[in-house]
């Protein structure tokens, strides 16, 4: 016997990065020319990046500055 479907009271909050908006702190993660995932540190954007290019290498990957406004390419070694 199927269970009865439950709605929660609350829907949960949704964690909605805004492409139109301009980062101004922490790091982005740029794959494919588009801005995917906001980070505080650049040591966790680039892991998330580096885990990204290995299991996809045909991705271009790249973190931005949003302080200093720069595009940072990963290097061969990473």
């Amino acid at each position: 016997m199927k269970k009865p479907l439950t709605m929660p009271d609350e829907p949960q909050p949704r964690n909605i990065t805004r492409a139109d908006l301009v980062m101004t702190e922490g790091f982005g993660l740029e794959v494919d020319g588009r801005m995917k995932t906001v980070f505080p540190t650049l040591q966790a954007a680039q892991k998330r990046a580096r885990d990204l290019k290995a299991e996809f290498p045909m991705l271009q990957v790249k973190v931005y500055d949003a302080v200093e406004k720069k595009l940072l390419e990963l290097s061969p070694t990473e």
